[in-house]
């Protein structure tokens, strides 16, 4: 018997992801992407495979089986790939940079500071604040620049 009764991960194969034909994936696909990443719903942490579903008229399943087969992760990892994204662009953003992380947390939609710090570590390897910290240890001029200017412009 392994050590802790932990057995590798198989890969299942889903019947369902099988039943929708490749044209409505593509559809679904698309119309997605445009209610999670384009109208941002990905930032409301309450916004759900379920909202989605009803939002295009369909069932989770159908919703599960488009994003396993479309984007390669089930929906909770897609939502939070687009969350992670725009975190590490306040992160190094001047103008965010006295947001702490709970803030910046809840602007992209998690629901706490544990699931953005785990989420954020999954994708890139680093906790949140540390990425902070690298981007603008290797780019000091850029942040000087920017207050540079902000200085002066409000000198004008």
């Amino acid at each position: 018997m392994a050590k802790y009764n932990i057995t590798e991960k198989k890969e299942k194969e889903a019947a369902y992801r099988s039943l929708v034909s490749p044209q409505l994936m593509d559809e679904m696909k698309k119309k997605i992407l445009d209610i999670v990443l384009i109208q941002q719903k990905y930032k409301d942490k309450d916004y759900s495979a379920k909202r989605l579903a009803e939002d295009l008229g369909t069932n989770t399943r159908y919703i599960s089986a488009v994003v396993n087969v479309k984007f390669h992760m089930n929906y909770t990892s897609f939502v939070n790939k687009f969350r992670i994204e725009e975190a590490m662009a306040i992160l190094v953003d001047k103008r965010y940079q006295d947001l702490n992380m709970e803030d910046i947390s809840a602007m992209v939609g998690f629901a706490n500071r544990q699931s953005f710090y785990a989420s954020f570590y999954r994708i890139n390897g680093i906790t949140p604040r540390d990425y902070k910290v690298r981007h603008f240890a290797q780019h000091p001029l850029k942040a000087k620049k920017k207050d540079e200017k902000r200085k002066s412009a409000t000198k004008a």
